[in-house]
């Protein structure tokens, strides 16, 4: 018959045999959970994605708006960002479908090109990560498992909470009463009186230029520090042109589905204009004037951020019908924000027509480099002289500023009379005569 003292010992090598065993068990179960998340997650790469080159000038501008969060699905080449410029908004796009996973800047930082953005997990709408488990450990023998209860406070005698009621003498909340019973009272007479309320409302709200109105300000500054500007103006009977817009507005919206306006007109007689006074379609650069012979033409387009002015090239080869479609779809472009660089790039010539609002004068503002911007402004019943008689005619009051370092006075009165005598008989345009 077998000791006690070897049965124990044979009892406790079993029980220590199958204890490793779990412990193997366990960890093999835990490492294949560990491996499992590692493959899945291996199989969507997460992307870091970087602010994109938006021009040669523009090297940085502001996170205006986030259009999706952490979490959201994307599909490819949506919209996740907005970063305006000085120039235009860029729209920054995911490269592929997949998950936002961390945004990288807040909404009104200012970010450069090349900067991380966001970071997106590609997939079919996104690879959720696998959940975690909660962690167990492996069970313990009972033998040594610890009680891990906490003792509950014990409860205070009857003679404790009595005397819990009162401080005891000397404690701090009865110093505290004789401290605050021996300060001497205020007296309130003595207390300053109330400020007179002012009538109605005197808040104050401000808000941060966008990149595009500073850009604005900047360069208008810019023109009048540089620039020796001077203003000529005129008035154009605008009687014949109304006329014959009257005649064929109709016709033409029928045949090329686009309104005939004023600045058709305007932009053939500054282009015929331009051929004669080549000055006002020069430029400077540096020590040395640069007479274009091309007409690039700058319209200047009001959008809720500021003014811009998008380029209708090659002026000079156009006629009435296709500067209007070209105005109107720069136009468009400009109020739904989708102008790109290449829009606004160069120029050789502004016109600028404050007419739309209501202004009858204005001295508009040269864009540089150029040297001449036309302002038109709004059409007035005024009484003329013709023919000896005194007439009621259709108005408009034109003016032409001009930098007088590239232009004499004698250049741009002629060039402005040469585009009223244009636009007051427009069949002058088609004969091109002067």
């Amino acid at each position: 018959m077998l000791s006690k003292r070897v049965i124990t010992a044979a009892r406790s090598r079993a029980f220590l045999a199958s204890r490793g065993a779990q412990y193997i068990a366990v960890s093999l179960s835990k490492g294949w959970k560990v491996a499992d998340s590692h493959i899945r997650r291996s199989q969507f790469h997460s992307k870091t994605i970087k602010v994109p080159q938006m021009a040669e000038s523009i090297s940085e501008g502001t996170l205006r708006s986030w259009s999706k969060q952490v979490g959201d699905t994307v599909e490819a080449d949506e919209e996740v960002a907005t970063i305006e410029t000085d120039k235009i908004d860029v729209s920054v796009n995911a490269p592929t479908a997949g998950k936002i996973v961390e945004l990288l800047a807040k909404e009104e930082d200012t970010v450069s090109v090349g900067q991380d953005l966001f970071i997106i997990e590609p997939g079919e709408g996104g690879a959720s990560a696998a959940p975690e488990e909660p962690k167990t450990d492996p069970e313990e023998p009972k033998d040594q498992q610890l009680d891990k209860t906490t003792p509950e406070p014990r409860a205070p005698s009857a003679a404790e909470k009595q005397s819990g009621s009162t401080p005891p003498k000397g404690s701090k909340e009865s110093k505290k009463e004789v401290k605050e019973d021996s300060k001497p009272k205020e007296d309130k007479s003595k207390a300053p009186l109330p400020a007179a309320k002012v009538p109605g409302n005197r808040g104050e709200t401000r808000v941060k230029m966008n990149r595009m109105r500073l850009r604005i300000a900047e360069r208008l500054k810019e023109s009048q520090n540089a620039a020796a500007s001077l203003t000529t103006f005129n008035e154009i009977d605008m009687s014949s042109l109304m006329e014959m817009r009257k005649k064929y507005k109709d016709e033409v919206l029928k045949e090329h589905d686009v309104k005939l306006g004023f600045m058709s007109a305007f932009a053939r007689a500054c282009t015929l204009a331009l051929k004669e006074i080549p000055a006002a379609n020069a430029s400077i650069e540096g020590d040395e004037i640069v007479y274009h012979d091309f007409v690039d033409l700058s319209v200047a387009v009001a959008t809720p951020k500021g003014l811009v002015t998008p380029v209708v090239r090659n002026v000079e080869g156009m006629g009435f019908v296709e500067i209007e479609k070209e105005i109107a779809a720069l136009g468009n472009k400009a109020r739904d924000g989708k102008l790109s660089l290449e829009d606004m790039a160069g120029g050789t010539f502004t016109i600028s027509n404050g007419g739309v609002f209501g202004s009858l004068y204005g001295t508009p503002i040269i864009n540089l480099p150029q040297s001449a911007v036309l302002g038109m402004h709004a059409i007035k019943d005024k009484p003329v002289v013709v023919n000896g008689q005194i007439v009621i005619r259709p108005i408009m009051v034109v003016a032409l500023t001009y930098d007088h370092r590239l232009l004499d006075g004698r250049e741009a009165v002629t060039f402005l009379v040469k585009v009223r005598d244009y636009i007051e008989d427009p069949r002058k345009m088609l004969l091109a005569l002067s």
